[in-house]
């Protein structure tokens, strides 16, 4: 039985060229593939936008997504090589023939080009590189690290001397812009290359021809060095609402340019980690990812939670003659394991943030821990109060357990929970930013680190406080 064309209407309520996927339609699209058909399958992906492209690449079977890679024009199949994951990316360009594979990487620019060289097998990239038009620019960038400025950068932008005219600079723009996708400035140089202006389309597009580009053109740029982490450039660009941003070497020789597009993907790939990171995932985890590859990333996150949760039931151990006499005891051992975790997990996960953001620097410290601790404090009071009222309330019901003092209890409840949240307050609030001080991820602070230090600390504080108050 030949396979019929599914409906691929686009979705009027969403923007144009983008497909309504789901589960149904992927099948579909599958069936036509794995039947041969090539007509078909071109013609429900024509006027969809790579970016949707690769994500029809990426619900298919790798074997179908090899043939569809195949099927595209050179051009298309290259955007959407350069929208697919890291490591999927690597697997089927891998079993793109080099000469195609080379005409695809032709297409894009640079700094998409050197991305798609980084994730390729050394011998692969090796072979490939001195076959591409730009293989100097595109070495160039490779050796520049992949989350700095340079590695961010595109070798392609339109650069004009300063003496020239609007005329002149206009004639350069249209001699370049077969070669350079989007142009939303221009870069001013001097007879050295130095970076000293920029302007705009607006401006060139309103000044007279005769103008010379020197007296339209904006002094006070901002520019970032090849070695600027892509964290800081993307902070830098939201700040100042920059679409373009030019990236200058040591002696400012302008040698690229960093676009919004390629921030975006900064932001929402360190975002991405950030999150996993905080969760207990090694971080760079994709959906496309092996079964082997997730569990190397996050097994070793599992097994340090295990470690510290076995020192926190060591800890409990320790305190056994305590929960001996007072049996009671034992039930107040998760409400000072969930509070600590919480405590900690929140004030840390504010922290991360706002580092992320740049509003919380590292040198923040002592004005963080001030606020932190009168958090804290307010916090630990309000819960304290509830956890003893609580416990009078109630302590009529466990009069035999509690010794016939359930006043006491309360009290000494009471005192541990609000010591509790205070310490696990303060260190989640202050190992990130230590953390950051010493140049490490602070993302990583409020994953099972946070959680299970409060817990060992909390369960310690409680029974010490237990043993002198209450037993």
């Amino acid at each position: 039985m030949e396979p019929t064309l599914p409906d691929t209407s686009l979705d009027t309520s969403r923007p144009g060229g983008v497909l309504d996927m789901d589960s149904a339609l992927i099948a579909d699209i599958s069936t036509l593939i794995a039947s041969g058909q090539r007509g078909m399958v071109l013609n429900i992906l024509a006027d969809l936008h790579p970016a949707d492209l690769a994500s029809v690449v990426s619900h298919i079977d790798q074997d179908l997504a090899e043939q569809v890679l195949d099927w595209l024009p050179v051009e298309t199949a290259a955007e959407v090589l350069a929208e697919l994951d890291d490591d999927y990316r690597a697997e089927l360009a891998d079993a793109i023939p080099n000469e195609r594979l080379t005409a695809m990487i032709d297409e894009l620019d640079t700094d998409d080009a050197a991305d798609v060289l980084a994730d390729l097998p050394h011998d692969l990239a090796h072979r490939i590189l001195p076959e591409l038009e730009d293989a100097e620019d595109v070495k160039e960038l490779l050796a520049y690290e992949e989350d700095s400025a340079g590695g961010l950068m595109a070798t392609e932008f339109v650069a004009v001397l300063h003496d020239h005219t609007v005329a002149q600079a206009t004639e350069v723009v249209r001699s370049q812009a077969e070669s350079i996708r989007e142009i939303f400035a221009l870069f001013v140089v001097d007879e050295g290359d130095r970076l000293v202006g920029l302007v705009t389309m607006k401006n060139l597009l309103l000044s007279p021809a005769e103008t010379s580009v020197s007296t339209i053109m904006k002094r006070d740029i901002v520019t970032v060095p090849t070695h600027m982490d892509q964290e800081d450039v993307a902070r830098l660009m939201e700040r100042y609402d920059l679409v373009t941003l030019p990236v200058v070497d040591a002696h400012d020789r302008l040698v690229g340019r960093i676009t919004i597009d390629d921030i975006v993907d900064v932001i929402r790939d360190e975002a991405e980690e950030d999150i996993q990171r905080m969760s207990g995932v090694a971080g760079g985890e994709e959906a496309t990812d092996s079964v082997w590859r997730i569990t190397r990333g996050r097994l070793p996150w599992l097994l340090a939670g295990l470690a510290g949760a076995s020192l926190a039931a060591l800890v409990i151990l320790s305190f056994e003659e305590s929960l001996a006499a007072a049996s009671i005891l034992a039930g107040f051992i998760p409400i000072v394991m969930a509070t600590a975790g919480n405590a900690g997990i929140q004030s840390s996960a504010i922290a991360v943030q706002g580092l992320a953001s740049g509003d919380i620097w590292a040198s923040d410290i002592k004005r963080r821990l001030g606020k932190e601790l009168s958090v804290a404090m307010l916090n630990g009071l309000v819960a304290s109060l509830v956890l003893g009222a609580a416990i009078l309330l109630f302590g009529s019901l466990f009069t035999e357990q509690l010794g016939g003092n359930p006043v006491k209890l309360a009290y000494t409840a009471s005192l541990a929970l609000h010591i509790v949240i205070v310490v696990a307050t303060t260190i989640g609030a202050m190992t990130p930013l230590l953390l950051d001080k010493m140049n490490v991820d602070p993302a990583i602070a409020t994953g099972p680190f946070i959680t299970t230090s409060n817990d060992i600390l909390g369960i310690l504080v409680f029974f010490l406080l237990a043993d002198w108050l209450y037993l």
